[in-house]
Formats: structure tokens, C-alpha cells, sequence
């Protein structure tokens, strides 16, 4: 079992900056891919950022130069910088994690989710 817990959630104003964390325990071998998503109010979850390895990044366009996604793999953490956010990057933003655990069976977690809500 692995648990994906997020942090850094908050209050920003747009314009501001704000970095989300996420920490990945448990039953770990490998993760390949780890991403954020975001879910507003009355819409669906959907992707922001996602990274494989420690250099393929990927972004949703609507982010693309305000955002960035890393990872520190000897934590498995991934990072999620927010610079210029703007009212409509509010939302609860959700950690995916994908990867083998130690008897080499994949896994595909989520995190409890962070609110971040953006005031103009």
C-alpha cells in the first residue's frame, strides 16, 4: 500500500507564488510517474502536471511558464511551483502517484488532496 500525503495548500493572492508538496511511504519499489490534478468547484478532476522520471514534464496549457513540476526522487516527493496563479487555478489539488511496489505489483495512488484557493 502506498499513501500520498499533500501539503502547502492555502490562501494566495493571484499574482503571489505557492509550492505544493507531496510525499510518497509505504510499500515503494519504483514510481514512475507522479502528477497533480485539480478538481474546482462543481467541475471535474482534471490534469495540471505530471512528470516521469526526473525531466519529462508535461503541462496543461493553461499553465504552461506560470507552473512547475519536480520531483526529488531519494524523498519521492513531487512539487508543484505556482507562480502568478490566477483566480481560476483555484481548486483542491490532488497527488497521482504510479509505480511498482517491493513484489514488483503496480500501483496507482491519490492523495487526500490540498485546497488552494487564488483571490484576485
Amino acid at each position: 500500500q502506498v499513501q500520498l500525503v499533500e501539503s502547502g495548500g492555502g490562501l494566495v493572492q493571484a499574482g503571489g507564488s505557492l509550492r505544493l508538496a507531496c510525499a510518497a511511504s509505504g510499500n515503494i519499489f519504483k514510481i514512475n510517474l507522479m502528477a497533480w490534478h485539480r478538481q474546482a468547484p462543481g467541475k471535474q478532476r482534471d490534469l495540471v502536471a505530471s512528470i516521469i522520471g526526473d525531466t519529462e514534464a508535461n503541462y496543461v496549457d493553461s499553465v504552461k511558464g506560470r507552473f512547475t513540476i519536480s520531483r526529488d526522487n531519494a524523498k519521492n516527493t513531487v512539487y508543484l511551483q505556482m507562480n502568478t496563479p490566477k483566480p481560476e487555478d483555484t481548486g483542491v489539488y490532488y497527488c497521482n502517484s504510479e509505480g511498482l511496489d517491493r513484489m514488483l505489483r503496480g500501483f496507482d495512488s491519490w492523495g487526500q488532496g490540498t485546497q488552494v484557493t487564488v483571490s484576485s
